[in-house]
């Protein structure tokens, strides 16, 4: 990269958000578009560290961003892979119930799931039996038509060459944003100058948007998720993917099982409060902001009684015993034997609003003259991205 460059439009991030917005973009005939990111390589981070699950529209309040972008997502991203080629395995997902005090919260999911134009029924412990054999449920159970899962490190390396192939768009790799300066980034390859800049940066998207005095009330707080998966032998025990009912008060969905489209089980992901928004291990990734991420958790913990039942029950699973008794409640037959542990983790940087001292529900959009920041880009954020990139193109970004 020269010294001193510039773009029409300027992205940060080279995640699933920043790839499908430039996508739009050049849809729209826009061109001369720069995406920086700071690794040196694709999928190092959210977009290519979750379950690869394309979500079905259940959980979300109808008229939340997340609601309105996750079902068309959903097809959308089927018909990307179908056209691509790319691996696709249309699995469906049960939702079991553990007692009688969960039954009403799966009607509630049902009516969520009704009114964002999901296809799911409730069905009985019978109709469970002939979907996934191994499931356990009280009495009724949900059942999503509409859920899959993908690779979400092809779809990005596709995305990545169309991107490439259009001439309109240059990746810079290995390049950092450090500053902003009237209209230009400054980073640690040199300055870039733009008429518009998207910041795109997940874990890190609030420290860009405060760069640029916005959002100073939302800050991130990073939550790890491992996982562990089946033995090889084992994995025959699941046929698709099997969720419990969780608590809807809270964006987390709890321990679940998939099979990936490599036929591999995957049972995870946790929610644990990180002390890094690299902290994928159990010290690595953590660094001076620890610290400051700390003292955030402590004051939410006596602020949200949400974030306080999370930091209260998460962290016990990083213990196998722990992780195994919230699995097995889900199944009829496991053994603690049939599971071993995996080096797959992810973080998920949970937006907080700290004027209500309470966790975000919805992604978040800021808009002030030439710069759009998105935040709080979770679940669903890959299976909703390319619908949610042209409603952002479309409703944010000037023609």
């Amino acid at each position: 990269m020269e010294k001193k460059t510039k773009a029409d439009i300027l992205i940060c991030g080279a995640g699933i958000v920043g790839l499908t917005i430039a996508r739009e973009l050049i849809k729209k005939r826009r061109g001369n578009i720069i995406i920086i990111e700071k690794e040196g390589d694709l999928g190092l981070h959210a977009s290519g560290r979750n379950s690869g699950v394309l979500h079905a529209g259940i959980y979300y309040s109808k008229d939340t961003l997340r609601a309105k972008s996750c079902l068309k997502g959903n097809f959308m991203m089927k018909e990307y892979c179908k056209q691509k080629k790319l691996p696709l395995f249309q699995s469906g997902k049960v939702i079991v119930t553990k007692n009688e005090g969960e039954l009403e919260t799966l009607k509630q999911l049902y009516d969520r799931a009704i009114a964002n134009g999901a296809k799911v029924d409730i069905i009985n412990e019978k109709e469970l039996n002939k979907i996934e054999p191994n499931a356990k449920t009280f009495k009724q159970a949900l059942y999503s038509h509409y859920t899959a899962v993908v690779s979400p490190k092809k779809i990005l390396k596709s995305l990545h060459d169309d991107l490439i192939k259009t001439k309109k768009v240059k990746i810079f790799f290995n390049t950092k944003f450090e500053s902003v300066k009237d209209s230009s980034v400054i980073t640690n390859n040199g300055e870039i100058y733009y008429d518009l800049f998207i910041n795109a940066a997940g874990a890190y998207s609030d420290k860009i948007a405060h760069s640029f005095g916005l959002g100073k009330e939302y800050k991130l707080i990073p939550f790890k998720g491992i996982y562990r998966k089946l033995k090889k032998e084992k994995n025959s025990m699941i046929k698709g993917s099997i969720y419990p009912v969780p608590d809807i008060r809270n964006p987390f969905l709890g321990v679940h099982y998939t099979r990936g489209i490599d036929g591999e089980v995957y049972l995870g992901p946790t929610a644990i409060p990180a002390l890094g928004r690299e902290n994928y291990g159990i010290l690595s990734g953590m660094d001076i902001e620890a610290f400051e991420i700390l003292l955030r958790e402590a004051i939410l913990f006596f602020a949200d009684p949400k974030f306080r039942d999370v930091a209260l029950i998460e962290p016990r699973k990083y213990y196998p015993p722990y992780f195994f008794n919230d699995a097995k409640k889900l199944v009829k037959e496991i053994d603690p034997n049939d599971v071993i542990s995996s080096d797959k983790a992810g973080i998920r940087p949970q937006l907080v609003d700290w004027k209500k001292k309470e966790l975000v529900m919805d992604f978040k959009i800021l808009k002030e003259a030439n710069s759009l920041h998105i935040l709080n880009a979770i679940s669903p954020a890959f299976t909703a991205s390319m619908d949610f990139a042209k409603f952002v193109v479309d409703d944010y970004v000037k023609k």
